[in-house]
């Protein structure tokens, strides 16, 4: 049969415990465990600091990325509208120097068509030169007589304000033959001196005005139909 004495194990219980008081109740152990807890505490601190200070690190450096990423497709995003400015200048210059040219060529064309329109139609009847300087027009030509310069500057006239002040100056002079045909007329007894055919050479001076360039024209048109004028013509001989 097994005995076991209580009255010893309780007193051993109370000795231990008694002991543990008295180290924990000693300065020494306490300033002992205190620093233990502080350096705990220092560790996990700093270890909760490290940790996020990685990850805000991780976070700005895939910012960083993001932002030069973006930059990189800005400055990819400048170059292309350089590039799409100055083609749309050069598409702009092109289309200034179009309408340029056709602006100079308007008026020439205007001209020379405006006249074509009204000339007689005469094989014999044909015109030199065509002279215009600001609004002032100079036309000269020959004609085989002085009724078809008079229709020709009677229709400049009757242009609806298209060309006015028409000044016709006519002068008729000797058309130079062949030198065969003139060996080739028939000689007799007497010598007959054939009259030489003559033509009426002209200079019309006028005042061109393009149509929609002012609105005299338009208000000109209908006095002019009422009441032509007549051509100022002075013949030379």
């Amino acid at each position: 049969m097994i005995k076991v004495n209580l009255l010893d194990s309780v007193t051993d219980k109370h000795g231990s415990v008694s002991t543990i008081e008295k180290r924990v109740a000693d300065p020494r152990t306490q300033g002992k465990l205190l620093m233990l807890a502080i350096g705990v505490l220092a560790v996990v601190v700093m270890g909760f600091d490290y940790v996020s200070a990685n990850s805000s690190h991780r976070a700005a450096e895939e910012k960083l990325k993001q932002e030069q990423e973006t930059a990189r497709q800005m400055e990819l995003v400048r170059k292309e509208i350089a590039v799409l400015e100055n083609k749309t200048k050069d598409v702009q210059a092109r289309i200034d120097a179009i309408r340029k040219l056709r602006a100079s060529q308007e008026g020439p064309v205007a001209v020379l068509s405006s006249i074509n329109e009204r000339l007689p139609r005469l094989s014999t009847f044909f015109l030199e030169t065509i002279e215009q300087k600001d609004d002032g027009l100079t036309i000269t030509g020959d004609s085989p007589n002085e009724a078809a310069v008079t229709q020709f500057g009677r229709s400049l006239e009757f242009s609806s304000g298209l060309f006015t002040n028409v000044n016709i100056e006519t002068q008729r002079k000797n058309m130079e033959l062949p030198a065969g045909a003139a060996a080739a007329a028939p000689t007799s007894g007497e010598e007959k001196v054939a009259p030489k055919p003559e033509t009426v050479g002209f200079i019309i001076r006028c005042k061109y005005t393009q149509p929609g360039s002012s609105k005299d024209g338009d208000q000109s048109a209908a006095p002019a139909a009422a009441n032509p004028p007549v051509a100022k013509q002075i013949a030379k001989k």
